[in-house]
Parts: C-alpha cells; structure tokens; sequence
C-alpha cells in the first residue's frame, strides 16, 4: 500500500493523541533507519495502530480531507463516466465534480505519478482525500459490481470487432465451449466464487430470468443478492457453460438436469463445490453448494446446547445400542450435529462407520461410505454390507425409504447404536413419519434412544446490537412461562462495520430433545398422535424448540424475530388448560442458558447486495476489502 513521506511531527501526533505508545515509535523508528520504510506502513504492519487512526492524523496534519467511504453517498451520474477497469487499476473512487475538479478518494493524495496518470486518462483536475484500503474496494463492489472491469474488458475486445447485437441464446451459439474457457470468462467465474468463500456463503446461486442473471449467495440461511455488472446477461451461457466444465459435465445436454462436484483450492484451504443443475424457460439455473475440507469440528455447546441439553445428548450418544434420529428442513444443521456427536464418541475403542449422501466432511478414524444410485450403492444396500464389518456405531445420512427405515431400526436392535436424520416438522413428527413409512410401532418403540430436532437461527452482532422493548405480541407468542419483563433484556440487530451492516454474524442452533420414557415408548405402541406425543415429552423434560429460542433470545444471542421466523406456532391453549404441562416446561427452561465458550469469536460475515443489480440504489452496503490486489493474488485451483 502507497503511504504519505515520513513527516517529523507524525509519530508525535500519534503519541498526543494517545494512539501510539512511545516506546512502539521508538521500535518504529529503529525500523525505518534499518530498512527504509515509511513510519506508517511500519507501524501498520506490526498493528500498533489502525488504518484508519493512521489516515485521521495524516488528514489533520496535512489538510487534507479523510473520509469514511461507508458514512457518505457516492454521486453514481459521475460514476458512470469512469470505466471500472481504470477504478480496479488505480483503487479510486470518483465521489463528483464540482467547478470543473474531480474529487477521488484514494488511500494516497500525494501519489504524484498516481494522480498525473488519472488527470491524463480523465482530462480533467484532481482533487484527492483520503480512505482506507478496505474501504475503496468494498466501495467499488458495492457500485460497480463483481468482476465489473473483467466484463468490461470483454465488451471492448467485442467493439473492436464488431458492434454487440442482441445476445443468442445457448442453443444458437457455435463456440459456447471456446467462449466458456476465455480467460475472461474464467476469471468472472473465480471471482463470484472466491467472493462468495470470502463472504462465508453456503450456496451461490445462478438464476436466469427473463432479461439479466440474478447472482445470489446464501450467508447465514438468508439470500442476498450479488451485485454485478448488468452486462453479464450476454455471457450468461458462457457462465454456465464454464460451471458445467469445471464440475465435469456435459455441456451439450441442457434439458436433464446434472449433477457434478468441484474440487478447488483457495491459498491452503480445500474446498467441494456441489455443482446442481436444471433447465429452466431461459436457460439452465446452477446452484453451487459450497463444503470446506479443513473445517474444524465444534463442541455441543458452541453448537448451542446449554448444559443440560448437552448433557441428555451425551447420555443418548454414550448408549451400547438403539437409534437416535435427527430431524429438521433442509439446511437446518443436522449433519453438522451429528458429525459433532461422532467426534464425541470417535476413540479407537469404538469402530464408527457412515453412510452419506455426499461426505461433507472427513472425519480422521471413521469408515466414511459415499452412496452412488447409479451402481446401485444405496443406504441399504450399504447398511447390510456394514453388517459384516463389525461396526459400533453406524451412521445413515438420511433415511429416506421404508427399506432403509427397516434396516436401520433392525441394525440398531442388534446391539449397533444408530445415527440418522429424517425430515420433519418438530422432534415428535419423527414417530408419525416412521409409521407412514410402514414401520410397526412395537419395533420403533423398541429401537428409538432419542428425538432431537433443530433450527439455525442468526446470532446478534456483539459489537452493535441495542437494547429493545419487548413487544407483548411477540411476547405471547414465545413467552408462555410469562416471565417478568423487568427480569430479562432483550436486543435487536441494527448493523456496524463488523457485521457488514447487517446486524448478525454466524448463527446458532434452536433445539429439542425428546427422551425414551416408558410411558412415552407405550404411547408410540398406541399409536398415539404426534401432539400426544409432544405432550408427554414436554412432561418428560423436552423444552420445545421454540422455547430453547427465547432463552437465547433472553440471553442476548438472538432476536424474538429470527426465533418465529424458523419456528412453528405451538398451539397456547394446550399450555393455558393443562397446569401440569406449563410446570413442566417451566421446570424445563430452568439452565437454558447457552454456554459461551471463551477465546472463540465467530468471525465477521461480509454482506453482498440484497436489492437487485447495480443500476438502482443499493440498501445495504457491500462487502469488505479483503486486502487483495485483485483476484490473480489469489491461488484458486481447481483439482480434476
């Protein structure tokens, strides 16, 4: 990064305004005499003060303006007349003009040969501020889109050969696989997904609509919108074309949907993308699922499960034998739970074998077994195979079918403990799926250990969320122990530089958890109702999902909003009419506190644009600087 000269009285305005300890400037200036560099980028490389701290002291002491890019509204009229190649190159941003001058932003005023070259290319007077690194290139993305000068450069190298006509489909375009490997291409396709790892997405979605590609990224379970030049609706077949490419597809077929798998690398990381595709009226829509091979396995309790929670799964999980079943949407953490439960019990006492659809992480000493319909390697199939391995402990990914519900609730009443997921509404509904599925409830009652059934919702930025008022209609709709307002605080999100304004970082896990009681196994054999069921675990010590919501909504994590948003609605009465189910479940909320581990920090998600394509004003601010020189810095490579 390009730093103002030395100026003698720099580091004793740091020290005055107590940003630098004087001993930090003494090592700085020991530093410059022995290799040259500028005091600011010393005392920045060492981080003993703050870009922007920096920038703020050089501003006052040579009366030039400093300013935070976030804070301020870019004039878009002038933004439009500067190319994004020139912005990417020289990392400015043009804010207007006034008189004839145009004011940029750049992170060094006194660049000379900067300057010169943008008053030759532009034709008119500069009058430079200052702005942090982090901040001009959040701000080009924001405004300009991802991968703008890329798509720009294409469209010129296009001029110069004849003028864009109106943009073929697919079907209509001969060189569709030379155009997909063009080093542009190529380079746009690197670029949605190295931001998108940047900015901790789970999926990036490719959509195309009747007039533009609609980009998105899933952060956090919410989609937003990426913005991005309006110009790649005319390489939208190329795009997909290269995505097919890298994911080993056929590229000719465009009216079956395909499925594939992308192995890449990103500087040391490893990384699988899950490649899905599927026509559609204007073209094929790609969603990439994105699975990182290095992620760290996390305790029960930084899941979310408090003491008590952690300790009833603990037990479950510790049994010689039985099935334990997990339930929940599509994205709602299941198998992030179950392979945190395997990591628990992964000793070398214990042979542990799983059955998965795909493997979405390794885990070191566990038979790991990927299905594969298209030779007939299914659940079942795997599961009477792993029979004959001697196994401990198997884990199903999901049980899909009668036959592999049959399976699996056999092997677990062999002396095997089970592990397998299943989609349903709330930890009872499991019982009622496993009927209609044709299971005979003398064996479910027989083989089932435990129910736990989860939601993810979005943790509160520690750094800005604010104290709110509990709203009495959202209260009824949680609160049914009717505890006392003025006995808990609650928080909203409002959104900071941390938390790339959008007033959440990472998410956390809402539970529930239904334990085996004999009074509980005999109404299964009954046949009871889901709602009896629910009842009776409730009395048995479940704290409904819900429920386990509002303690972390009382305990600052959450918000009441996210809770109702991926909860379902209890049925109040039940709890209003029946004294013993509402002792029980304020005996159940007692230790819901979740436990906080120390030294762990959920690191900050970046935000893309929510509200549509660059051309309208965007609602939210864009994503970080990631201290990139632009993405060749970055080794992305891709493994066949």
């Amino acid at each position: 990064m390009m730093m103002l000269h030395n100026r003698k009285l720099l580091g004793e305005m740091l020290v005055g305004k107590g940003l630098l300890d004087p001993d930090d400037l003494d090592q700085a200036l020991t530093e410059q005499k022995r290799t040259g560099e500028r005091l600011g980028e010393i005392l920045l490389k060492v981080g003993t003060i703050s870009e922007e701290d920096l920038l703020r002291t050089l501003s006052e002491q040579l009366s030039i303006p400093f300013l935070p890019l976030n804070e301020i509204k870019v004039d878009r009229a002038t933004l439009e007349t500067i190319p994004a190649r020139l912005v990417n190159q020289y990392e400015f941003i043009p804010l207007g003009r006034e008189n004839g001058v145009l004011r940029v932003a750049v992170n060094d005023p006194l660049d000379v040969h900067c300057l010169d070259e943008l008053r030759l290319y532009l034709k008119t007077e500069i009058d430079p501020v200052f702005a942090t690194v982090k901040d001009i290139r959040a701000t080009i993305k924001k405004y300009y889109g991802i991968g703008a000068d890329t798509m720009e450069g294409m469209l010129e190298i296009e001029a110069e050969d004849e003028p864009i006509k109106e943009f073929k489909p697919a079907s209509q375009v001969d060189n569709i696989e030379d155009l997909a490997e063009d080093a542009s291409i190529v380079r746009f396709v690197n670029q949605i997904i190295l931001e998108a790892i940047d900015d901790r997405a789970t999926d990036i979605h490719f959509e195309p609509l009747e007039e533009r590609l609609r980009i998105r990224y899933r952060i956090d379970g919410i989609l937003y919108e990426a913005t991005v030049p309006p110009t790649i609706s005319r390489y939208q077949a190329a795009i997909i074309s290269r995505l097919k490419i890298m994911a080993d597809l056929n590229i000719a077929e465009r009216r079956l949907p395909q499925d594939g798998k992308i192995k890449i690398r990103k500087g040391d990381q490893d990384f699988d993308l899950r490649v899905s595709t599927i026509p559609t009226p204007y073209g094929e829509s790609v969603v990439l699922r994105i699975l990182s091979r290095d992620s760290e396995f996390v305790t029960l309790e930084k899941l979310g499960f408090d003491k008590r929670s952690a300790a009833i799964l603990r037990r479950m999980i510790t049994r010689p034998h039985g099935i334990i079943y997990v339930t929940g949407p599509t994205g709602s953490g299941k198998s992030t739970t179950l392979y945190a439960a395997l990591n628990e019990i992964n000793n070398t006492d214990l042979k542990i074998m799983s059955i998965e659809d795909p493997i979405e992480y390794r885990i070191n000493g566990v038979m790991q077994v990927q299905v594969n319909p298209s030779i007939e390697l299914t659940f079942a199939r795997c599961l009477r195979t792993f029979l004959r391995q001697d196994p401990d402990v198997i884990m199903v990914g999901e049980t899909r079918d009668q036959e592999t519900a049959q399976i699996t609730i056999q092997t677990s009443l062999t002396g095997h403990l089970v592990f397998s997921t299943l989609h349903t509404n709330d930890a009872c509904s499991a019982v009622t799926r496993l009927l209609d599925m044709g299971i005979e409830p003398f064996l479910i009652s027989s083989s089932l250990e435990g129910l736990l059934a989860q939601r993810l919702v979005r943790r509160l930025c520690p750094h800005c969320k604010q104290p709110a008022k509990a709203d009495p209609a959202q209260l009824l709709r949680v609160n049914v122990t009717n505890d006392d307002p003025s006995t808990f605080q609650l928080y909203k999100n409002r959104g900071c530089e941390k938390c790339r304004y959008t007033g959440y970082i990472g998410r956390t896990a809402i539970y529930e958890i239904a334990q085996m009681t004999e009074t509980f196994r005999r109404m299964i054999v009954d046949r009871a109702p889901a709602n009896e069921l629910k009842r009776q675990a409730i009395k048995d010590g479940m704290r409904p999902m819900r429920h386990d919501g509002w303690a972390k909504a009382k305990a600052g994590l959450t918000t009441i909003e996210e809770v109702l948003r991926v909860t379902m609605e209890e049925e109040l009465e039940q709890f209003e009419e029946d004294n013993e189910l509402k002792e029980a479940l304020a005996a159940n909320m007692e230790g819901a506190e979740p436990v906080e581990e120390e030294g762990v920090e959920t690191p900050p998600a970046r935000i893309v644009e929510a509200t549509g394509n660059s051309g309208t004003e965007p609602a939210q601010p864009s994503g970080e600087g990631d201290g990139r020189e632009g993405s060749e810095a970055v080794r992305f490579t891709i493994e066949r």
